[in-house]
């Protein structure tokens, strides 16, 4: 979903949606250069690292702002959850609905108007286990 419709598509910033939604894991920044970069030799880190806060703040890609890791990015802007591996950072999508609209749940007991939530489950992957 689109936020801001006055958001130029430039051609950086259809490669970094291309590369990031072409993947089901929630790179870094790093990690989303490394693959612009095969299409795109002569862009920047800086350059990524700004057309993905602009991509993010326009609310068309999901910035992941987890405890204590570097910030990872995910093509996906639907509401769901996410596991995060305590030991290597490693973050995954996890299918699961709580039965109940959280956000309705929680409002009588905060006085917020809830926009969104995010759900973030903290464990071991199966690799670290």
């Amino acid at each position: 979903m689109l936020q801001n419709t006055s958001l130029r598509m430039t051609k950086q910033r259809q490669v970094i949606m291309e590369e990031l939604c072409s993947v089901i894991t929630h790179p870094t920044a790093e990690e989303i250069y490394e693959m612009v970069r095969t299409r795109l030799p002569n862009v920047s880190l800086g350059t990524v690292y700004r057309n993905l806060e602009t991509l993010s703040e326009a609310g068309v890609i999901q910035k992941l702002d987890v405890g204590g890791t570097k910030k990872r990015f995910d093509g996906n802007v639907t509401t769901h959850s996410h596991l995060r591996c305590k030991q290597c950072g490693r973050v995954d999508d996890v299918d699961f609905k709580p039965g109940i609209d959280l956000e309705s749940a929680v409002k009588p007991f905060t006085g917020y108007q809830i926009i969104k939530h995010r759900l973030e489950f903290i464990g071991l992957c199966p690799d670290c286990q």
